[in-house]
């Protein structure tokens, strides 16, 4: 297993389209974006990849893109951040007990990863996932990061089908909750309403409260 590497290039596509990214938006970022949070947190948050002009261009998770939009809000309102709005990386955001990483951790073109690459880059979601203590609960954020998740944990697909607001139960009391992704797509068509994210935040709470 290997720890973050902010220099990755293991996968030749992604490696290609982030140099041509670079020199299209030379202020980007554009290259593997780190987790961001705390080191030891109650909750990780598993998204699917960094967004072209959110955390492609800020270098943070969800900042500068529409999912983030909802995802800092929520966040903030139930304690998880100490602000609600996450606009670039020297804002003065910071989360508490909470972390925030991604099944890919560099820009896919056209926003999708080829199978190959979630595969290569889930060596260090199993190392983030190794590192976390008893009893934290992992949010996936939608179908990718969830089967990136389960793979991590080495466990077999069949056991741990997705489904939106489904808390599977992990070794070392440890929780697997499934939340539709908080993307443009699925907040404007209604099939992930802020009701149905807070109540995923709901869920949250009560497992972390138990598990005290």
């Amino acid at each position: 297993m290997s720890r973050f590497n902010p220099d990755c290039r293991l996968c030749p596509r992604l490696a290609s389209h982030l140099y041509e990214v670079k020199k299209d938006y030379p202020g980007y970022h554009a290259k593997p974006v780190a987790p961001f949070g705390d080191e030891q947190p109650r909750l990780l948050i598993v998204g699917l990849a960094p967004g072209m002009h959110g955390a492609n261009a800020s270098g943070r998770p969800f900042t500068g893109d529409f999912a983030g939009i909802l995802l800092y809000e929520t966040l903030h309102q139930f304690g998880f951040a100490n602000k609600p709005v996450s606009k670039h990386k020297k804002d003065g955001l910071r989360l508490i007990k909470c972390r925030i990483t991604n099944a890919v951790k560099c820009l896919p073109p056209g926003n999708k990863p080829a199978g190959s690459e979630i595969n290569t880059c889930n060596n260090y979601l199993a190392t983030e996932i190794n590192a976390l203590d008893t009893g934290v609960v992992i949010l996936a954020l939608g179908t990718i990061a969830h089967n990136a998740t389960i793979k991590a944990l080495g466990l077999k697909q069949k056991g741990y089908p997705f489904a939106h607001g489904y808390l599977h139960a992990l070794t070392g009391g440890r929780s697997l909750l499934d939340s539709y992704h908080c993307s443009r797509y699925n907040t404007q068509t209604g099939r992930l309403t802020e009701k149905m994210f807070h109540e995923i935040f709901f869920k949250i709470h009560d497992v972390l409260n138990t598990s005290k």
